[in-house]
């Protein structure tokens, strides 16, 4: 392939777009400048970092290594899912089902397209099984989050609603029945969106990546394709996992809503 090498003059030229957006904001008063700054200066850090690892774990290719950096992943993400939440489960809660629900779902499609589509020899090659684990987490990590804070939201607004459906005899699975479809549809509709406008509107990142590396453009879109139909697939089902683990926590073995469980 014949990859077009950027200098470090290069990589400037474009951060001076970063350093002319952070003046607009000054001059708007957006009090964004520093975020952005932080936020370029941290994305500049993080991936020169993670291109050094990624060289290292390349040359040595083991299940160990590939697995410390796959639960280190699914660390951060399950962090981020809390974060992004305006109310949370208190305790292991608040971590776990986001956690949980991106390994069951990242994970086993990571390793069912490893193992039966991609087909790599060994199957945890990491030139392979890093890059689609990462866009997997990070895609169902947004789902997940979505879905939960909609979740939680919706009950929390709508909790006299809810607790007059238990009154009258409905079942808990009953009473936040349309809350739960709600926040999976929310969760499923960005994904939906990028799938219907690719090619037409925009050309997703790994197909452009792959054409700028000197890939075919017939193989960039079978790939392109592939990870997006994973992507779906790992957001749909994380989201059911997520949202059906948080509608049980919100109620007990009683059927009482315990909004007292999230932390305010």
């Amino acid at each position: 392939m014949n990859v077009i090498p950027l200098s470090a003059y290069d990589l400037s030229l474009a951060a001076l777009l970063i350093g002319a957006l952070a003046l607009v904001s000054v001059r708007m008063k957006l009090n964004l400048a520093a975020q952005l700054v932080v936020a370029a200066l941290r994305t500049t850090i993080q991936l020169l970092l993670v291109g050094l690892i990624l060289k290292f774990v390349f040359e040595r290719a083991h299940p160990a290594v590939l697995i410390l950096i796959s639960v280190v992943m699914l660390a951060i993400a399950g962090r981020e899912v809390m974060r992004r939440q305006k109310r949370r489960f208190t305790g292991w809660w608040g971590y776990g089902v986001g956690s949980v629900s991106m390994f069951i779902s990242s994970f086993i499609i990571t390793i069912l397209a490893l193992l039966l589509i991609i087909n790599t020899d060994p199957w945890y090659q990491p030139r392979y099984a890093i890059p689609l684990l990462g866009m997997m987490l990070g895609n169902t990590m947004n789902g997940i989050a979505l879905g939960l804070d909609r979740l939680i939201e919706t009950t929390w607004d709508l909790r006299d609603v809810v607790e007059a459906r238990l009154m009258v005899g409905e079942s808990w699975q009953q009473a936040i029945a349309d809350i739960r479809r709600d926040s999976i549809r929310s969760a499923l509709i960005p994904i939906i969106n990028s799938m219907s406008v690719a090619g037409l509107v925009s050309l997703p990142g790994m197909m452009t990546g792959q054409i700028l590396g000197g890939s075919p453009p017939q193989e960039a879109v079978k790939y392109q394709i592939l990870i997006m139909f994973l992507i779906a697939s790992g957001i749909g089902f994380g989201t059911f996992a997520a949202v059906s683990l948080g509608a049980r926590r919100l109620f007990d073995n009683r059927h009482r809503l315990r909004l007292d469980r999230l932390r305010k």
